[in-house]
């Protein structure tokens, strides 16, 4: 997943980010736009697509998690404006295939 996020132009600011008792997958940077990505795998056989598995309590998680993270170490960077939280997701299809699907400002 961080390949596929540096070739779309995103710099890998961190993985597996701990804040706290929180933990963010990656953290990477877009220009002034430092962006929160939650990663979410699932195999062949799974009842549930990969973005659908984000619910509205995992995206309060990550969400106060960017917060406490914005204000220990991005609040005051120069040329940091703003956070954004996006989703990437992995599928493995059952012939093996990967499918990467990447939602920008996901919530």
């Amino acid at each position: 997943m961080v390949r596929h996020l540096t070739v779309l132009g995103l710099e890998i600011l961190g993985v597996n980010v701990r804040v706290g008792r929180f933990e963010i997958d990656i953290v990477a940077r877009e220009g002034e736009v430092i962006v929160v990505v939650e990663v979410r795998t699932r195999g062949a056989g799974s009842y549930v697509r990969a973005l659908d598995s984000v619910t509205p309590q995992k995206r309060m998680r990550v969400r106060r998690a960017g917060t406490c993270l914005w204000r220990q170490r991005f609040s005051r960077m120069p040329g940091v404006e703003r956070m954004r939280f996006d989703i990437a997701a992995v599928s493995f299809g059952p012939d093996g295939r990967v499918e990467i699907e990447h939602v920008r400002a996901a919530f």
